[in-house]
Parts: C-alpha cells; structure tokens; sequence
C-alpha cells in the first residue's frame, strides 16, 4: 500500500515534527521496532488543554488524540524516510488529563487508534493502554505514544 496516497485520498496531511520538550528523542528505532515519543495533541498549531470531566468536551478530545496520532506518523516518517515501510502498528499507550470520576478514556484514545486503521487497514490495528493521569505536560488534555514494527525500504 502506498501510505502517502492513502493519506491524499483520505484527506489528511501531516503536520510538522514538533521537538522534543525534554531529555529524550521523538523517536527510537531498535532492531525491526520503532518507538515514538508521547506526542501531544495540536490543533490548528494550538495545544489542546483541559482536563476530562472537568473543562474538556469529549468531541475536543477525540479531535486531540487523533491530533496526537497525526504527529506519530509525523514523527515516524521523519525518523524512517517514509511510512510505506511501516509493517504494523503494534501498540498504541493514551494517556487522558481526567478527573477521577471520568471513565471514558478509552472513547477519547478511539482517536488516533481509529486514525491508524484508517491510514493502514489491518496492519493498523494494535495493542492498547487508555489511562487517566491527572496532568500532562504543558497542561495537554491528551497524549499518546507507539511502538512500530518496521521494514527496511
């Protein structure tokens, strides 16, 4: 499958690779696995912040894990020169800005999970964690990361 056709038919166009906010690397590549960073969620180049339960809509946060899973396979087309070499997505974590009495993260991480199957069918289907926290970074109502087999080109 031809990924950047698949994104043009699809509508969607990548946004640029943010840099990391920290000690750490956008993305990692081991052997025939790729682990991408926690990415957060841009909206229109705005951060999408709040917590669930509290200030954030659940429509806002489906749009926000889906920003998060755009900047993934930014990232990860930066790292491996192009998304046709992407074997399968393997596993998605969420992790939702909620209050304690809010239990639907897993809705808000259908986000960028139903973003990967779109982009690459079958291959993007994978293992998921949707967890609540009680903050993240920058004040980010959503943030997701991933791990990625991979083949050479």
């Amino acid at each position: 499958m031809n990924i950047n056709a698949r994104l043009q038919e699809l509508g969607i166009e990548l946004p640029e690779v943010a840099p990391p906010l920290a000690s750490y690397v956008p993305v990692m590549v081991h052997g025939d696995l790729a682990f991408v960073s926690g990415q957060l969620p841009f909206i229109d180049s705005e951060l999408a912040t709040g917590i669930l339960g509290e200030n954030v809509e659940m429509d806002r946060a489906i749009a926000a894990a889906r920003a998060c899973g755009l900047m993934i396979l930014a990232q990860l087309r930066h790292a491996i020169g192009s998304l046709d070499n992407v074997e399968r997505i393997v596993k998605l974590g969420g992790f939702v800005a909620s209050t304690p009495s809010f239990t639907d993260q897993h809705k808000v991480v259908n986000g960028a999970s139903d973003l990967m199957f779109e982009v690459f069918g079958e291959a993007g289907r994978h293992a998921r964690a949707a967890v609540g926290v009680p903050s993240l970074p920058l004040g980010a109502a959503v943030e997701v990361d991933a791990v990625i087999a991979i083949r050479e080109g």
